[in-house]
């Protein structure tokens, strides 16, 4: 008797045979949609590691030499070098702008907020083939079309409206009381900012900046505008194998691409895991 009263009985999510049905027809569509997103990726990424010089199954003899000649071969040094010296003084730009709009936009008394923020996601709407002709009619009469400047101020305007919506998403949840005690102390605007605003809300700041440099280290659209000879990226070598030399080395740039995209998606995660945390410690 004591037995059967202690024993709880299990939670089911899913009662009758109508509901596990469409659990499982759910859960099996999930799965059929994931396969059909990533089977491009499956099916490519394996052929990096082929010896032969076609892009070709089976593959017969498994070989890092494509990978060797990424790595060792001039242009895509290059490349490689002008996509980091690119993605990275353009995410500084776009981080620095960003957050300091999102902190403007949270003043409640801050006049047309609404067309403001339209106006710093505004390049997440355009199309980027106009974004990339505006900029260079624009740049070239300045005379920073064909230059590294051009294409970081380029994608410091891409990558701007990402880092506006994060740490936007972020101050929703910050108390401004404790900037406000702050500024009663005595600290300035800018050391209440950095020394209390900031350590809270860095992981939407860096989440925001992740993102920036997603959108510029894989952009090539506006690299094949605004960039001259000397301007080759990663995206663009790719772009320029594809059309002269179809070289298994692109297959295995786009290895490197994708884990690089997969350690910034295993760091968004786990922002996201110790935001969630804090705010449940915090409530």
């Amino acid at each position: 008797m004591s037995a059967s009263v202690n024993k709880i009985p299990r939670f089911a999510p899913y009662a009758g045979l109508g509901g596990r049905a469409r659990h499982y027809g759910l859960l099996a569509f999930c799965i059929a949609a994931l396969v059909f997103l990533m089977a491009p990726v499956l099916v490519v990424l394996p052929l990096a590691f082929n010896a032969d010089p076609f892009f070709t199954y089976p593959i017969h003899t498994v070989s890092f030499k494509w990978f060797i000649e990424f790595f060792t071969n001039e242009e895509w040094h290059t490349a490689v070098k002008n996509s980091f010296v690119i993605a990275t003084s353009a995410t500084l730009i776009a981080t620095s702008l960003g957050t300091l709009a999102s902190v403007g936009l949270t003043h409640r008394n801050l006049p047309g907020r609404g067309l403001i923020t339209a106006i710093l996601v505004l390049p997440m709407i355009v199309p980027i083939v106009i974004v990339a002709v505006g900029a260079y009619f624009f740049y070239s009469t300045l005379g920073i079309a064909n230059s590294l400047t051009g294409i970081i101020l380029a994608h410091a305007v891409l990558g701007t409206p990402f880092v506006v919506i994060t740490v936007t998403a972020t101050l929703a949840g910050f108390d401004q009381a404790l900037f406000r005690a702050a500024r009663s102390l005595g600290a300035s605007p800018w050391t209440a900012f950095r020394r209390i605003t900031l350590p809270i809300i860095w992981p939407g700041v860096f989440s925001g900046a992740l993102f920036a440099f997603a959108t510029s280290f894989d952009e090539v659209v506006v690299v094949l505008f605004l960039g001259g000879v000397e301007q080759r990226t990663i995206p663009r070598q790719m772009w320029t194998g594809l059309r002269e030399q179809l070289s298994p080395t692109i297959l295995a740039a786009a290895v490197v691409l994708v884990l690089i995209s997969v350690g910034m998606l295993l760091t968004l995660e786990a922002l996201r895991r110790r935001n969630a945390k804090m705010r449940g410690l915090s409530a």
